[in-house]
């Protein structure tokens, strides 16, 4: 387990002062091109979910300051993030997920399709194993939007990303989707998000 020197970091007034706020976290939504990924999920008949929130992990992983937890005053360094996702049933209520995060799709996909059928084959809200290292994250397949706010807990110092995925739609010859990200401003800045849908666009348009 690692922890941040906040004392040597270059945020740490940044840090303290969005800590002292009592709602420090801020969130945009952005849209992204999809068209990729969306063809190859058809094309194999491989979950359009799994693909895109595996490419989602891979960018999150890959920005350093969404590894940072606030606990106990300290800022923990997460080795690894995975998707705390929601998976709907039939009955229109759904379950948290922790699925676990691989590299490699294949893998990923096998926590997946496992977290699926608990979640399908049960009435728990829950998952039995849950962590921090995670980011929260709904799909909201049935509309579109240009915002979007997650609920609070009210947790002093919550630090877990929250993330939404909308309905897809035609804009030209792309299909687009619209992606909301929220975290806590004492450890990301709009410049980490940035890095991240940047990274996201290039995990999204990879056709291997």
């Amino acid at each position: 387990m690692k922890y941040l020197d906040v004392d040597t970091w270059n945020r740490k007034q940044h840090y303290q002062h969005f800590l002292s706020l009592q709602d420090p976290f801020f969130g945009v939504t952005v849209n992204v091109d999809v068209t990729t990924i969306y063809k190859k999920s058809k094309a194999e008949n491989i979950s359009f979910f799994a693909m895109y929130l595996h490419a989602c992990l891979i960018a999150i992983n890959k920005i350093e300051n969404f590894k940072y937890r606030i606990k106990e005053d300290k800022v923990l360094i997460c080795d690894a993030i995975h998707a705390s996702a929601t998976i709907a049933r039939k009955d229109h209520t759904f379950g948290f997920s922790f699925i676990s995060f691989s590299e490699d799709f294949n893998e990923f996909n096998k926590n997946y399709l496992k977290e699926k059928e608990r979640i399908l084959n049960s009435t728990d809200l829950f998952p039995p194993i849950n962590s921090d290292s995670c980011i929260y994250c709904s799909a909201l397949p049935w509309f579109t939007f240009t915002s979007q706010k997650e609920p609070v807990s009210g947790v002093k110092n919550e630090s877990i990303p929250k993330l939404s995925f909308g309905k897809i739609y035609a804009e030209s010859d792309k299909i687009m989707m619209p992606v909301a990200i929220s975290a806590n401003h004492a450890l990301v800045d709009g410049y980490h998000i940035g890095l991240f849908f940047e990274e996201y666009q290039k995990q999204l348009d990879k056709n291997t």
